[in-house]
C-alpha cells in the first residue's frame, strides 16, 4: 500500500506550455497529447527583501521533464528562468534557496559526475560549484574480508572523494550551511563493483546519509557526529544549533518507528545530543522565532494510521511536550510547521479543502485554532522570509488552474502573479460538485464532476478511488479529470471510511477491515449520484492506483455492477504483499503480522474473492515498484485469466510506484511516453466497455 498521506497531491500543481495551446480560444477539454505537456511549478520561495519569489519550474515530458529555477517579480509581475542544464544533465536545477543577504541564491544539480551544490549571484555571473571532498568515513573493500582480498591496504593513503549533495539548509545568518551527503564510493568499492564483486549482504549496509557544515566563504567542510541517515535539519534563528533528525539504518523502521532527533551546536558539531523527549515517529519541524519552543509532527496520539500526524511542541525550558492539535476534526498535511510570531502555523486537511491553520500555543481548547482564509480550495506550500514582510503559496480549486499567490498578510486576499507558462484559456473551467450521503452511520462525501453533456443527456460514470489507504481527494484542478470529462464521461471521486481530513477516528475506520465498509462507503455513493444526477447506470466504470488498485481488485470480486475495472499497482494477497514489499510498519497496523492474523489478512486480500470475478480488468504496474511490487499484479492477471475473465496487462520497465502514477494522472515524467501510454489505455479499455 501506499504510505504517503494524499496520493491526490501527486499533480499538486500543473500548467501547460503556452506553445500547445491551439490557435482558436474555444473551449475544449484536453486531450491525451495535451497532457504530455503539462509543466509543474513548486517550492515557491520569497526573496529576504520581499521583492521576488523563486521558484521551480519542471518542464512537459514532452520537454524531457527537468527542473529550472525561474524569478518571480512581485511589482512587475514578470517572470524570468535563471538556469539552464546541460545536456548530460537528466533532472535540471532543483531545490533552490535564496542566502540570507539576497546576494546569491543556491541549489542543486548533476552536470558532471556528481549532484553538486551550486552558487549563483542575484546580480551577475555564472553559477559555480561547491568544491566538496571528504574522506570517506567508511570503505568496506579494505575490511579483512573483502572480496577479492586487496594487497597493502593498510599503507594505502586515503585519498578524499567527491561527495553527491542529498539536501541542504542555510543557517538564518548565512555562515554555514547545514548539507547532507551519503557515503561516497572509495576507488577501492568501484574496483569491486567493476570486477562483480558486489554480494549484498541485506540489513548491514554500513553507508548512510551524514551530515556536515560546510562554511560558504572558505568551502571548508566540517563532518557532524550525528548518527548516519539524517534526513531532516532545522535551524535555530540564533544559528547557534540546530536539530537533525535521523532514520535507523537498514530498514531498522520496518521494526518499529525508530527516527531520533539531534541537538548539534554550531561550536561543538563532534558531540551532538540526543533530544529523549522527541518521539521515534518525529518526521521533522521548525524553531520558535525565540528558540524557546520547537513544533514537530509526529504520529498522532489516538489511534491512527502510520503516517497520521498531529503538530506537538516541546518547550527548551522544562523539556515538556504538548500536543497542538489534539481532537483537531480535520488533518494536518506532511508539509512542516511554519512559525509566525508567537504562533505556528501547519498546512491542513478539511474535507476536501486543504488550508493553513494558525495554532496559539498559549491557548486552549477551540480558541487557540484559527483556520486562515484563502480564495482556493487547496493551498500548498506556504511561505516567508525571515522578516515575514509577505507570503507566498501554491493555490487551485476545480475551476481555478493552479497559480503562484502572493499576499503582504496571510488573510488578506491573494495577488495570481504571472508564472513562466499557463494553462490557456480555452481548457474549461467545470466546478466540482461536493455529494454527501451516509453509510453504516457514517457521513461520507466525495467529488462530483459532470460534463457538458449531463445537461441534456445521461452520461458514463468512473468512479476514482484514491490510495493510501489514509489518503483523499481534494478540491483541486487535475489534467487526468479533465481528460476524462472531454470523453462525456462524469468521474466521482469518493473519500470513504480511511480517508484523511475528517479527524482521526475516520481515518482509523477502516482497521482491519480493508475492502469491506470503505468498500460499501464507495457503492453508497455510487447510487447517490445515480439517483440525484443523469447517471447511466448501465455504463459504470472503476479505477484507481495504489490502494485505490486494491480496492479496484476488492470491486472485480464483490460485484458485476461495472462494465470495466481499471487496477494502478494494487496490493492484491496480504501475505505475498507484505512479504516482500519495502516497508511493512504501516500494514501492520491494519491487520498485523499475517502469519498471526492469517485469516484477517486474507480476509483483506482481494485475491480471495478472484473466484467471483467477471468484469473485464485492466492492471498497469511499473516494474520497479518497491511499494506494491509487480507480483502482486502477476498474481492478479494469472488468477483472473484462470478464471476465464477478460484480464490485460502493461508493465512498465524501470518504473517505480509515485512516478508512474505521477506520469499516468499529467505531472511531468522523465519516462515520455508511459503516463500517455496509461492513459490511452484507460480511454480505450472504458470506451469499449461503453460500447463507443
Amino acid at each position: 500500500m501506499l504510505k504517503s498521506l494524499t496520493v491526490a497531491a501527486l499533480v499538486v500543481v500543473c500548467a501547460v506550455s503556452a506553445r500547445t495551446a491551439r490557435a482558436s480560444d474555444e473551449v475544449h477539454f484536453p486531450s491525451n497529447e495535451d497532457l504530455r505537456h503539462v509543466r509543474a511549478v513548486s517550492q515557491p520561495r520569497l526573496s529576504p527583501d520581499g521583492r521576488s519569489v523563486l521558484i521551480q519550474v519542471t518542464d512537459s515530458t514532452a520537454d524531457g521533464a527537468k527542473s529550472h529555477l525561474w524569478l518571480v517579480d512581485i511589482k512587475q509581475n514578470t517572470s524570468r528562468q535563471l538556469t539552464w542544464s546541460t545536456p548530460q544533465d537528466k533532472r535540471g536545477e532543483y531545490s533552490g534557496r535564496w542566502m540570507p543577504d539576497g546576494t546569491a541564491i543556491l541549489f542543486l544539480a548533476h552536470r558532471g559526475e556528481h549532484t553538486q551544490l551550486y552558487r549563483l549571484p542575484t546580480e551577475a555571473g555564472e553559477a559555480r560549484p561547491y568544491d566538496l571532498k571528504i574522506k570517506p568515513p567508511v570503505d568496506v573493500s579494505t575490511l579483512p574480508d573483502a572480496i577479492p582480498p586487496q594487497k597493502d591496504v593498510a599503507t594505502a593513503k586515503t585519498e578524499p572523494v567527491a561527495i553527491d549533495v542529498e539536501n541542504y539548509d542555510i543557517s538564518p545568518d548565512g555562515k554555514l550551511i547545514a548539507l547532507l551527503a551519503r557515503d561516497p564510493e572509495t576507488p577501492g568499492e568501484k574496483k569491486q563493483h567493476d570486477d562483480k564483486a558486489d554480494a549484498v549482504w541485506v540489513g548491514h549496509e554500513q553507508h548512510g546519509s551524514r551530515l556536515y557544515f560546510l562554511s560558504p566563504e572558505d568551502e571548508k567542510l566540517t563532518p557532524v557526529a550525528a548518527p548516519p541517515d539524517v534526513h531532516g535539519i532545522a535551524w535555530s534563528h540564533q544559528s547557534d544549533r540546530l536539530i537533525a533528525i535521523a532514520e535507523g539504518m537498514n530498514n531498522a523502521g520496518d521494526l518499529e518507528p525508530a527516527n531520533q532527533a539531534w541537538m548539534v551546536s554550531v561550536g561543538d558539531p563532534a558531540h551532538p545530543r540526543q533530544i529523549k523527549e522527541l518521539p521515534a515517529t518525529i518526521q521533522g519541524g521548525a524553531w520558535s522565532e525565540d528558540a524557546k519552543r520547537y513544533y514537530f509532527l509526529a504520529q498522532a496520539e489516538q489511534d491512527a494510521p502510520p503516517g497520521y500526524h498531529d503538530l506537538f511542541v516541546l518547550t527548551f525550558g522544562d523539556n515538556s511536550v504538548k500536543n497542538l492539535s489534539a481532537n483537531f476534526d480535520g488533518s494536518l498535511s506532511h508539509e512542516l510547521p511554519l512559525p509566525e510570531e508567537s504562533k505556528v502555523l501547519a498546512g491542513i486537511q478539511m474535507g476536501t479543502r486543504v488550508t493553513v491553520l494558525r495554532i496559539d500555543a498559549g491557548k486552549t481548547g477551540a480558541d487557540k485554532l484559527e483556520p486562515i482564509k484563502f480564495d482556493t480550495a487547496t493551498v500548498t506550500q506556504l511561505n516567508t522570509n525571515a522578516k515575514q514582510n509577505g507570503w507566498v503559496w501554491l493555490g487551485s480549486s476545480s475551476t481555478q488552474q493552479p497559480a503562484l499567490f502572493y499576499a503582504e498578510r496571510l488573510g488578506h486576499n491573494g495577488k495570481s502573479l504571472n508564472t513562466p507558462s499557463s494553462i490557456p484559456q480555452s481548457w474549461p473551467r467545470v466546478s466540482s460538485q461536493i455529494v454527501q450521503w451516509k453509510n453504516d452511520g457514517l457521513s461520507i462525501e466525495g467529488l462530483l464532476y459532470l460534463p457538458p453533456q449531463a445537461a441534456s443527456q445521461k452520461v458514463p460514470l468512473i468512479v476514482d478511488v484514491h490510495g493510501g489507504p489514509t489518503g483523499a481527494f481534494e478540491d483541486g484542478y487535475y489534467p487526468l479529470i479533465q481528460l476524462l470529462m472531454g470523453q462525456g464521461w462524469a468521474v466521482l471521486r469518493t473519500n470513504p471510511r480511511g480517508s484523511t481530513g475528517y479527524g482521526a477516528s475516520f481515518a482509523a475506520a477502516n482497521k482491519n477491515d480493508l475492502g469491506g465498509a470503505d468498500y460499501r462507503d464507495i457503492m453508497a455513493g455510487v447510487d447517490t449520484v445515480i439517483a440525484r444526477y443523469p447517471i447511466d447506470s448501465s455504463k459504470l466504470g472503476l479505477m484507481g492506483y495504489s490502494y485505490g488498485g486494491e480496492m479496484a481488485a476488492f470491486v472485480e470480486g464483490k460485484t458485476d455492477r461495472f462494465k470495466a475495472i481499471i487496477s494502478g499497482a494494487p496490493v492484491i494477497d496480504q501475505h505475498s504483499e507484505y512479504g516482500t514489499e519495502e516497508s511493512s510498519w504501516y500494514d501492520r497496523w491494519f491487520y498485523g503480522k499475517p502469519w498471526e492474523h492469517a485469516p484477517d489478512a486474507w480476509r483483506q486480500s482481494p485475491l480471495a474473492e478472484a473466484g467471483h470475478a467477471k468484469t473485464p480488468f485492466l492492471l498497469l504496474q511499473g516494474e520497479a515498484d518497491k511499494t506494491d511490487p509487480l507480483g502482486q499484479s502477476q498474481e492478479m492477471y494469472r488468477a483472473l485469466r484462470q478464471m476465464g475473465v477478460p484480464a490485460e496487462m502493461v508493465t512498465y520497465p524501470r518504473e517505480d510506484h509515485g512516478p508512474l502514477a505521477g506520469g499516468i494522472f499529467g505531472s511531468p515524467s522523465a519516462e515520455p511516453w508511459h503516463g500517455f501510454d496509461g492513459r490511452q489505455r484507460i480511454l480505450k479499455f472504458f470506451k469499449a466497455a461503453f460500447g463507443e
